[in-house]
């Protein structure tokens, strides 16, 4: 079983240019769900969702050796049973530099292939060529902005019981935003920056607590995808809202940035609008 610091984290590497689909490396998701209560065999999980890669650095060689470049945008599904590390990810999308391939449907047909192996589980691909880069849109996750509340912290690690919802009112649903959200590489240390999303329907959420625990992943080292976890089930056993959904987007690092979205209610599939930030 793969583990953290088995992957090629925090380790020199040497940039294999020829395609190489060994060098994914998955970890497996219920290591850290194990964490939160979300233990193997205990029936369906409280959430579903995806996680959303976009890959800005992805290049390979036409079948007369000229270079090619696109976007690559993958999907993942949140209960495929691993992660792949983000920088196996990005040593195996460098072994295309130096490859030779008919076409985009080959390079496709390839990323579907190994990355549904890594994940295990299907994954959904698509790819932007030149042409089409100038349609990318940009845009700001929706929402009541929390950063405009004057707060003191002195606590920088994930606290739920500072959150808290009014039960004694009627419930209401709020969509709330932070761009202060901050963790670290679980193995590295390395600052991972982002922007976080709760919507739900429920108890009034007090959002000064709700703020404090947000802020307080700031030395917290966990992956993206394992802190919104965090995240969706503490507001959800802390404060019981009927519906949640929590989506971050996280800023690139390696040519890569990672959106992960966890939700109990259907909402359908999250925008993938690239914040100002990414």
């Amino acid at each position: 079983m793969n583990t953290p610091d088995q992957s090629p984290l925090g380790k020199s590497s040497a940039y294999q240019s020829q395609y190489a689909p060994e060098l994914l490396f998955p970890i497996p998701r219920q290591q850290k769900r194990d964490e939160l209560g979300l233990t193997a065999g205990s029936g369906t999980l409280p959430f579903f969702g995806v996680d959303i890669w976009n890959a800005y650095e992805l290049s390979w060689l036409n079948m007369r050796g000229k270079p090619q470049v696109a976007i690559a945008t993958v999907t993942a599904p949140a209960d495929s049973p691993n992660i792949v590390e983000s920088k196996s990810f990005k040593l195996y999308l460098n072994s295309f530099n130096q490859t030779r391939l008919a076409g985009p449907d080959a390079l496709l047909a390839l990323l579907r292939d190994d990355l549904s192996n890594g994940f295990g589980a299907p994954v959904h691909v698509t790819l932007t060529s030149p042409e089409d880069f100038g349609a990318i849109r940009m845009g700001e996750l929706e929402g009541t902005l929390l950063d405009r509340l004057d707060i003191e912290v002195d606590d920088y690690s994930p606290a739920p019981q500072l959150l808290s919802a009014n039960h004694a009112e009627a419930p209401v649903e709020e969509t709330l935003v932070s761009h202060l959200l901050k963790s670290n590489c679980l193995v590295t240390g390395q600052p991972d920056w982002g922007t976080v999303q709760i919507r739900y329907v429920g108890p009034q959420i007090d959002q000064e607590g709700l703020l404090k625990y947000l802020i307080g992943f700031r030395e917290h080292n966990e992956f993206h995808e394992q802190c919104v976890e965090r995240i969706f089930m503490d507001v959800l056993r802390q404060c019981q809202p009927s519906k949640l959904a929590v989506y971050a987007r996280y800023t690139r690092r390696g040519g890569l940035d990672i959106n992960p979205w966890r939700a109990n209610f259907s909402t359908g599939k999250p925008g993938n609008l690239r914040g100002a930030r990414q």
